[in-house]
């Protein structure tokens, strides 16, 4: 559950490129979607927020699980997943405390070395039982940029640069790492409105994409999205949400909206020609 955010309209950098007159600039190297993981929220002695009956950790970890059955259905040899946790535990060990556990879900995917990194959780508000209802698609927000692009840096063989073409002695080595930081967020503002496309095609109620500092966006050196599938204190959807029928619904929206984003990734890229 999260409370905090931005809004993604208008969060788009100009990046100036200049000292060139006359020179092609390819698009990043086209990557294929091989291994992408996938964090069910909070876990073991963190249920996260609550409805009537259910908790939200339990939920996120049938949904998870649900999206990785699909996934694999799917793509079977061509595309891995991996899991921050299985079962009813606050990875790695139960033991942790909750920030400790979020540093682990981050340095996994990065050392994992995934290509999209899922986030799923189940919204909330103050009051019992509440009217709202929708769901909610964040991506990183503005706050932590210098963390993002931190963690690029420290990650750079993950994301297929050679190390020597990033010296960080070199000045060009931050407009390159920032180009990655911004290409990343663009990538996952693409998956997250195809995810929000598919919940409203499906008849639910929607709060779009928008933008919010949270670490495990933040410190993960790949795109990524965080999706909120409902609130669990409003009666409704908390029937919906621990159903099969629910479940298996929201599973296959966020499926078919990293379907369609890896589909977009893996086109030729463009050269594009920059004049002065």
């Amino acid at each position: 559950m999260v409370m905090r955010y931005f809004t993604v309209k208008g969060c788009f950098l100009v990046l100036l490129l200049s000292a060139f007159s006359c020179m092609y600039i390819p698009a990043f190297a086209k990557k294929k979607v091989r291994k992408i993981v996938l964090d069910a929220g909070h876990g073991g002695k963190d249920p996260g927020c609550h409805g009537l009956y259910s908790f939200e950790k339990d939920i996120t970890l049938s949904v998870t699980k649900k999206v990785g059955e699909l996934l694999d259905k799917e793509f079977k040899k061509d595309v891995s997943v991996a899991y921050t946790r299985t079962y009813d535990i606050l990875p790695p060990d139960n033991i942790v405390s909750v920030s400790q556990s979020l540093i682990y879900r981050t340095e996994f995917a990065n050392r994992e070395k995934g290509d999209l990194f899922i986030s799923i959780h189940v919204n909330s508000t103050p009051r019992r039982n509440s009217p709202v209802k929708g769901t909610l698609v964040l991506v990183c927000g503005p706050t932590r940029i210098d963390e993002k692009e931190g963690s690029i840096g420290e990650n750079v063989p993950n994301i297929g640069e050679k190390e020597e073409l990033l010296d960080p002695n070199d000045p060009a080595t931050s407009i390159i790492i920032a180009q990655y930081s911004q290409a990343f967020l663009n990538k996952s503002i693409v998956l997250g409105e195809k995810i929000n496309t598919e919940f409203q095609n499906q008849g639910r109620s929607t709060e779009g994409v928008r933008q919010q500092s949270l670490q495990v966006l933040a410190s993960t050196a790949m795109p990524g999205v965080l999706v909120e599938i409902g609130y669990l204190n409003n009666s409704e959807e908390e029937a919906y949400l621990n159903s099969e029928e629910g479940q298996t619904a929201v599973a296959t929206a966020i499926f078919n909206g990293i379907k369609y984003y890896k589909e977009e990734i893996e086109k030729d890229p463009i050269e594009v020609k920059i004049e002065n």
